[in-house]
């Protein structure tokens, strides 16, 4: 055979059902989890389509289509690029990033409570930014400045009180449950020491408001999905032998503290980035990976699903208070709020009844 040959027979790319091959590096796929995530996408971004056409100013899909792409009618353009699409996209990568954060604590805890927003993570984030507004009367850069130190605190914190030759699930949630109490209480004390009109407007932002978002809300969230994103995928299948104990994982060769850590990290870093952009959204980090679970129906983290049932859970929950008040006035938080205790008293009522609690 030629050597001609021989580099084009190495260059090919092997598609089975499942598995993307070539001779340096093969991908295994799980395809109803990739059809789900299609699916998830398309919803997503069809909610996206009718939210930036809600509004004093409406727009019909095919006028915000046309406008995107800069043959939309007359005075369109202000509108739709300038004041929704940056409020758009960030429900979109906020809801991604919360995703598969939420789908990261699940599996390290193995517990489906075991999400940002419980056992303090959000909590934290969302104290460093009050700081920032509060006390040092900072603006929009420095506020995500402070979520970010804020969330990285506070899982420093939880996961030192929750060694004990090693981290384990249970422990971490009870000990980050504990931290979300105090966070509050912290949280409260600078409330009440804040003037009206800063304790109004950290108050609005405390709720996770899509309100008044721009393009620079829309830089801070790509940025945290564009580094901290990867992390999460790729150490994918450390997550999934993780769940598994870590005698499994030592085992199979994946050192179990090191790993738990980066994730932790790589987790805190995206719920940190979600508060930056658009204040403590609640529950979408904990409905997400349980509701991409059902649907794919497979087992392990399944960190894309999650990110892309966020994406459509925080879209979707934007058109809705648009659509309910005519305006963009109430903060997604209130809906995503009433929708994630309707959810969290089904899932108690579920665990119950499989005996697990």
């Amino acid at each position: 055979m030629s050597p001609v040959k021989n580099a084009s027979t190495r260059a090919r790319v092997e598609v089975r059902r499942g598995l993307l091959r070539t001779a340096h590096w093969s991908l295994r796929y799980d395809t109803r989890a990739l059809l789900v995530c299609v699916l998830l996408a398309v919803a997503a971004a069809s909610a996206m389509v009718l939210a930036i056409g809600t509004g004093t100013y409406e727009l019909s899909p095919a006028e915000v289509l046309n406008t995107l792409v800069g043959d939309g009618p007359p005075g369109a353009g202000f509108v739709v690029l300038d004041l929704r699409l940056p409020r758009a996209l960030v429900a979109a990568l906020v809801g991604f990033g919360l995703g598969m954060a939420g789908a990261v604590f699940q599996s390290l805890t193995r517990n489906p409570l075991g999400s940002p927003d419980i056992i303090g993570f959000g909590n934290g984030a969302s104290a460093g930014a009050l700081v920032a507004i509060i006390v040092l009367d900072a603006g929009a850069a420095q506020t995500a400045v402070g979520a970010v130190c804020g969330g990285v605190a506070t899982a420093a914190a939880v996961y030192l009180l929750a060694w004990k030759r090693g981290v384990h699930g249970y422990r971490l949630v009870l000990v980050g449950i504990g931290a979300s109490s105090v966070l509050g209480a912290a949280t409260s004390f600078l409330y009440l020491r804040a003037d009206i009109g800063k304790a109004a407007q950290a108050a609005a932002w405390t709720i996770g408001s899509l309100n008044a978002r721009d393009w620079n809300d829309v830089r801070v969230a790509t940025l945290g999905l564009a580094v901290l994103a990867p992390v999460v995928l790729a150490y994918g299948r450390r997550l999934t032998l993780l769940e598994m104990g870590d005698d499994v994982a030592a085992a199979l060769g994946v050192p179990p503290e090191r790993s738990r850590l980066v994730l932790l990290g790589a987790g805190t870093g995206l719920t940190a980035m979600a508060v930056a952009a658009a204040g403590p959204v609640p529950f979408v980090a904990m409905a997400a990976p349980q509701l991409a679970r059902r649907v794919t129906r497979a087992t392990g983290p399944n960190v894309l699903p999650a990110g892309w049932t966020g994406a459509f859970l925080v879209t979707t929950a934007d058109l809705v208070t648009q659509r309910l008040t005519g305006s963009a006035l109430l903060p997604v938080g209130v809906v995503t709020g009433i929708a994630g205790g309707a959810y969290l008293a089904w899932l108690l009522r579920a665990e119950r009844r499989g005996s697990r609690l």
